[in-house]
């Protein structure tokens, strides 16, 4: 395995790329644009790179599902960190054209949510169309197969472009957050202000089946971040779920969370803990702290002792 390469989402001048180059272990470490998550995952499963960089979630649209299906499925990996980048969005254009002259636009399907109400403001006739990537909709844009591209204005350069509009969002305080994935392996030490995620399989289907889930979390306090359903391709109506808590592996409240889903669950697959991005600190209620488990634990063995 190369331990100095991680992939990205490509190509170069995408979002994805930014964010990985905000990680300080990205100045010494080959960064390799690959072509789809898919691919950039397959190749720390493949042993070519030691890590990979891609998009999980956005505040506007919610999950990014390809990434969500490929965590999910296929040998296991696991997420090492989160990062948050605030997303806005630079019209992109070949020097010299005219805002008027811009009648086919391009980008990343994440991003036509996050600039529609612009683009039907100011441009009502563009015509849009998806490209795999924000960067890759400026290279078309570059080649002459479309007028503009919603892009990361720091990808002007590498295109060859010029930022003909900057600050495009219609959502404030937009972001997009990213997750490095490497290899299982033993997760890292608690920060106090961590998340866990984990994908649960139901059993089976029946009425409450997915409260079930929810109480494991619900009575040892432990708060969700997210939950988003995915389909398993198993049939109609046949769903896994995506969760993300407060929390690591490590707190009592956590791991007691994690071995009461997996006695309900046909299956449960941890994708790790790590530190959350924003450095929040969990709000802990004094029962379920990892003192009172113990006390708890302490309780019951001299109950078992005769000593209770």
């Amino acid at each position: 395995m190369s331990a100095s390469r991680y992939t990205y989402l490509g190509p170069e001048g995408t979002f994805t790329e930014a964010a990985l180059r905000s990680l300080p272990e990205a100045a010494t470490r080959e960064l390799v644009p690959m072509v789809s998550v898919p691919a950039a995952l397959d190749a720390v499963r493949g042993g070519d790179a030691s890590a990979a960089l891609v998009p999980i979630e956005n505040s506007v649209e919610g999950g990014v599902t390809t990434t969500l299906d490929e965590l999910a499925s296929g040998e296991p990996l696991m997420i090492y960190r989160e990062v948050l980048l605030p997303i806005a969005f630079a019209l992109l254009v070949r020097p010299g054209t005219a805002i008027g002259e811009v009648k086919t636009v391009t980008g990343h399907p994440v991003a036509q949510p996050q600039v529609r109400k612009w683009l039907a403001a100011q441009l009502p006739e563009a015509v849009w169309e998806s490209a795999a990537s924000n960067a890759d909709g400026a290279r078309l844009v570059q080649e002459g197969r479309y007028d503009g591209a919603f892009a990361g204005e720091f990808a002007a350069a590498t295109y060859g472009l010029e930022p003909l509009v900057t600050d495009i969002h219609d959502a404030q305080n937009a972001a997009t957050r990213f997750v490095l994935v490497g290899r299982p392996a033993r997760p890292a030490s608690p920060t106090g202000a961590d998340k866990t995620s984990v994908v649960l399989w139901l059993r089976e289907d029946h009425p409450g089946a997915l409260l079930e889930l929810l109480q494991e979390y619900a009575v040892r306090g432990v708060n969700m971040t997210r939950i988003e359903s995915r389909p398993t391709g198993e049939g109609i109506g046949r769903y896994c779920f995506s969760v993300d808590c407060e929390g690591h592996i490590t707190d009592r409240r956590v791991s007691e969370v994690l071995m009461g889903l997996r006695r309900v669950c046909r299956e449960v697959r941890f994708l790790g803990s790590y530190p959350r991005a924003d450095e929040v600190t969990a709000s802990v209620r004094p029962e379920m702290t990892d003192s009172a488990f113990t006390e708890a634990s302490d309780w019951l063995a001299r109950c078992l002792d005769g000593r209770g």
